[in-house]
């Protein structure tokens, strides 16, 4: 079912590379139009440069709300409004409780969590001038159970969760939506220094990113217009039961300084 976002304008946090670049790629092959940030610059731009005039990069870092009101203003001045809002942008890092920097903690939640938040803010006044939007919130499992080792990590995507329920309720008598998405383990620069067998999946493997952008689509649709408020898991059967391993044994060491 091609072009079932014709008429829609995206805006996607953390579009350079991995899940991000994967939701531009998607959003595009069904008719949207696409702004995407990112402070990667360089990887941000020639993802955009794939589609000619259906996308436009803008440097965003998610923490910086003057940058939230650029980019949502760069979605309306050139594209002629917002009505899909994909909050992908994030980090990890690791730490038992005892050693974990407050720094770091501090960190983790400006970029994951408040992030979330300024992306938000930033995109309603456009989604109510449309009257209707769709808000894509991307958590994780670490949103639906704990995780050793992940504290920061675990407390933003349960709080994205959170803030999804409360800004449904309040935004869905302006005709917006907005869900949480819960990947698990997927195949990205984000996740390339953990071991795949640490999972332990149902079908037995991770995922790849598309197969997380084709339920961002369904969401940004009209296909999806009575939910709102939920969670859209895309694990392979992780939180069904069978878990993970311990995180705390993992070598991070090989972890980027800013992945999303």
């Amino acid at each position: 079912m091609p072009n079932r976002l014709t008429g829609k304008v995206a805006l996607v946090s953390g579009g350079a590379r991995g899940m991000g670049a994967s939701h531009v790629r998607a959003l595009v092959a069904e008719g949207a139009k696409v702004v995407s940030g990112d402070i990667l610059d360089d990887e941000g731009t020639a993802v955009v440069a794939e589609f000619g005039d259906a996308a436009h990069y803008v440097h965003l870092d998610v923490t910086d709300p003057e940058q939230w009101e650029a980019a949502v203003e760069a979605a309306v001045s050139r594209f002629g409004g917002l009505h899909v809002l994909v909050n992908n942008a994030g980090i990890i890092n690791l730490g038992t409780i005892e050693d974990y920097a407050l720094s770091e903690w501090q960190r983790i939640l400006d970029i994951n969590l408040t992030g979330v938040f300024l992306g938000i803010r930033a995109a309603v006044k456009p989604m109510k001038a449309a009257g209707r939007g769709s808000i894509i919130n991307i958590s994780s499992i670490e949103g639906m159970a704990g995780t050793i080792a992940c504290h920061g990590y675990t407390a933003t995507k349960f709080a994205v969760r959170g803030l999804t329920k409360s800004t449904a309720l309040e935004l869905g008598p302006s005709g917006i939506r907005v869900n949480s998405i819960h990947p698990g383990l997927i195949r990205t620069p984000m996740t390339e220094w953990v071991p795949e067998d640490i999972f332990q999946t149902a079908l037995g493997r991770i995922a790849e990113p598309q197969e997380v952008s084709n339920l961002v689509v369904y969401l940004a649709s009209d296909e999806s217009s009575y939910s709102t408020g939920s969670e859209f898991v895309v694990d392979g059967g992780c939180v069904a039961g069978l878990g993970h391993k311990d995180f705390s044994n993992v070598d991070a060491s090989q972890q980027p300084e800013w992945i999303t």
